[in-house]
């Protein structure tokens, strides 16, 4: 099969991984090696100067040992089937970094044969892309579940990101749609990364020119909507794993049915605004001081009308108006419509004087949802009120103004 086909074949079926995203890693480029990473991101992602810069994202192959009921690879799936050899990979990614058209390279894989041979396949493509042809740029690879640690390991000091998969959110999920994995099996792996991340840490600090292993961290996927597992258990699950493994994203994909006539998975898909709320729910988990159960209260799903943060600020209308130059910064980031930098940014002004209306909006501070949480010298904007009906009906209409498109 020609390269041209294979690369058609395999840059298909890695649409479906998307935990893939910004680096996360600054490295300038050096004598002698090919490319450069920046904090400001890789695959589809927007820089701080307005570039979309992106990434060759690829599966090694699609021959797949297992059947995951989920999975257009499966092994019982009847698709067209397609293999890389490391050096191929190796020669793409350059021949199009070379041609500008990447920034770095995003490498996952079906499992061939079995874990330690896919792992071997991965890690050889890496070390062929590092050390023959000096590339220096992004490199993000997947970990597979039950490969041999040190493989993972070694794996890792080549690449600037690795990721395993957790696939569903439960063990019964797991056990039904994909029998051959378990819970066990992907948490092993994740607390090596862990280890090892910790470790390389240490170690940059005593000397100086140690190796980085995966410097930009770890992540993992969920599918979301494949089995009847609510919001309560994935927005768990995502804080245990940021808690007990520091990934530094959990990535959320709403399920796209792969097959017809499986009694195990729902016909139709869920609603792409779920996909988006447990995004929403998670930047609140990572960097607005929420923890799982203040974001869910007493419900077991988010509200789909309306964002997380507004759903906690109307279940806690007794905190509010919140007077924005008294307020500390845990508070003022529990304010809907205000961000982490606007809240950074009030703090700062109010260094200098009082802050009033038209101060918030010289700051660029979106006011659409934070009127009806806050005061500025015990004033509110309008007299909108404070009711939980009347607040909900206002914030829904505006959401309402905006339909996500569904692709």
């Amino acid at each position: 099969m020609e390269i041209n086909d294979k690369l058609k074949i395999l840059s298909s079926a890695a649409k479906y991984d998307v935990a893939c995203t910004s680096s996360g890693v600054k490295r300038e480029g050096k004598k002698g090696s090919l490319g450069n990473t920046s904090l400001c991101g890789i695959c589809h992602s927007f820089s701080s100067d307005g570039r979309c810069v992106s990434l060759l994202k690829i599966l090694f192959t699609n021959f797949c040992s297992y059947d995951c009921q989920y999975c257009i690879n499966r092994k019982s799936n009847d698709v067209e089937r397609a293999m890389f050899t490391p050096e191929e990979i190796a020669e793409i990614t350059m021949n199009f970094y070379r041609r500008n058209y990447i920034e770095g390279l995003f490498l996952s894989s079906a499992v061939f044969k079995n874990p330690d041979y896919t792992m071997e396949l991965l890690y050889k493509t890496l070390f062929i892309l590092r050390n023959t042809y000096k590339f220096n740029g992004y490199i993000h690879v997947k970990a597979i579940p039950s490969a041999d640690e040190e493989l993972i390991k070694r794996t890792g000091f080549l690449a600037d990101r690795m990721s395993v998969n957790i696939e569903l959110p439960s063990s019964e999920s797991l056990k039904l749609l994909a029998p051959d994995k378990s819970k066990d099996a992907i948490f092993k792996p994740m607390k090596a990364l862990r280890n090892s991340i910790q470790e390389n840490k240490n170690d940059i600090v005593v000397y100086k020119n140690a190796p980085k292993f995966a410097p930009a961290g770890q992540s993992t996927q969920m599918i979301v909507g494949a089995t009847p597992d609510n919001d309560r258990k994935i927005i768990n699950l995502a804080e245990g794993l940021y808690n007990k493994f520091k990934l530094k994203r959990v990535f959320y994909s709403a399920y796209i049915p792969v097959t017809e006539n499986n009694k195990l998975l729902p016909i139709v898909k869920p609603p792409m605004l779920r996909e988006h709320r447990l995004y929403q729910a998670d930047w609140l988990l990572r960097y607005y001081g929420f923890n799982a159960e203040e974001i869910l209260g007493e419900k077991e799903n988010l509200d789909l009308g309306l964002d997380p943060k507004c759903q906690w600020a109307i279940r806690n209308i007794h905190l509010f108006p919140i007077e924005i130059n008294k307020a500390d910064i845990e508070m003022l980031l529990r304010i809907p419509g205000i961000g982490v930098k606007s809240a950074y940014k009030i703090i700062s002004a109010r260094r200098v004087g009082r802050l009033n209306f038209d101060n918030l909006k010289k700051l660029n501070v979106v006011l659409k949802r934070a009127k009806y949480f806050i005061t500025c010298d015990g004033k509110m904007m309008a007299n909108y009120g404070m009711e939980q009906e009347i607040l909900t009906k206002r914030l829904c209409e505006k959401d309402k103004m905006y339909e996500q498109l569904n692709f």
